[in-house]
């Protein structure tokens, strides 16, 4: 049945810009506050790599969030994880911790990199819906041992972070904006298809390599932001660095590598369509509520739940 499937197209695609993030970490954003609303359920998508200890050691030192859910996933190097709740522990290459903040969570997160002084990862942003905006906050720390890898035809392999390919499910569960989170390795000359369900919102980041990754293979077919006007000659496989947001229409995403591999990261999501007040670490639905928050951080009534 899955021929019978309507093919996702590619919507836009670009790429992640450097930023300067906490006490100093030098990363590269996929999206964040000036893209809101257009991947929602999702707010902000960093990209942090380097191998150099400067650009990253400065970490995230103490501060709050609320009203969303944080994605954190290493691939090389380790971070460092404290919280008012009482948690404390170290992910490392392969690892994932999923914090929902909730009501509120104070938090630190100090990156320290591997024997080899390089960090790679990743940290996602995923909004709550007003119901749960204030729910109490929770913290899973899901070990790479736990995360099943699922190799497709072709030698693709995809990491289930959260969601489900082929029937094996990922340890990440009841997720309110039910979810999907994969990273997934293409071959070269390797095709990987995926359904998506027809409501959620999907995006794509490539870690490393290109490809396609819309069956048209037509660069004119989306919007390429930051592509000169006048550029007759764009290159439609999209390279690593690059966020890739589908439509909404569809249900197959198809990603076709060519001479060379490819991995990215799949995620999908279904959207809450409420307003969004957002300033700094806090996501809420009304610019008084945002203003409660900090007004209760000020005042140390912030956290609700221990």
């Amino acid at each position: 049945m899955e021929n019978e499937m309507r093919a996702r197209r590619i919507k836009t695609t670009w790429k992640s810009k450097p930023t300067i993030e906490g006490a100093g970490v030098r990363l590269r954003r996929g999206f964040g506050f000036y893209e809101v609303p257009r991947i929602d359920p999702f707010l902000l998508f960093d990209d942090f790599h380097s191998n150099d200890p400067a650009d990253y050691t400065a970490g995230f030192p103490w501060h709050p969030h609320r009203g969303i859910e944080t994605i954190t996933y290493v691939i090389d190097g380790r971070v460092e994880h404290g919280d008012s709740m009482g948690n404390k522990g170290e992910i490392s290459a392969g690892d994932v911790q999923w914090m929902t903040a909730g009501s509120g969570i104070i938090h630190q997160e100090m990156p320290k990199g591997g024997p080899d002084k390089n960090l790679r990862g990743y940290q996602l942003w995923a909004n709550l819906p007003a119901k749960q905006k204030m729910m109490e906050p929770r913290y899973r720390e899901v070990k790479s041992s736990t995360i099943p890898e699922v190799e497709l035809e072709g030698g693709v392999k995809v990491k289930v972070i959260c969601g489900k390919v082929k029937g094996t499910e990922g340890p990440v569960k009841d997720i309110i904006t039910d979810p999907e989170y994969l990273d997934v390795s293409v071959p070269a000359k390797s095709v990987f298809s995926h359904r998506v369900k027809p409501d959620h919102k999907a995006f794509a980041y490539v870690i490393e390599g290109n490809a396609y990754f819309d069956e048209r293979r037509d660069s004119f077919a989306f919007e390429v932001v930051g592509s000169n006007y006048f550029d007759t000659e764009r290159e439609c496989r999209i390279s690593a660095e690059h966020i890739v947001l589908y439509e909404d229409a569809g249900e197959q995403i198809t990603v076709t590598a060519d001479k060379e591999p490819v991995r990215f990261l799949l995620v999908s999501g279904k959207p809450i369509g409420e307003p969004i007040a957002w300033y700094g670490p806090i996501v809420m639905n009304t610019q008084e509520e945002l203003k409660t928050a900090f007004e209760e951080y000020k005042n140390g009534t912030f956290i609700k739940h221990k």
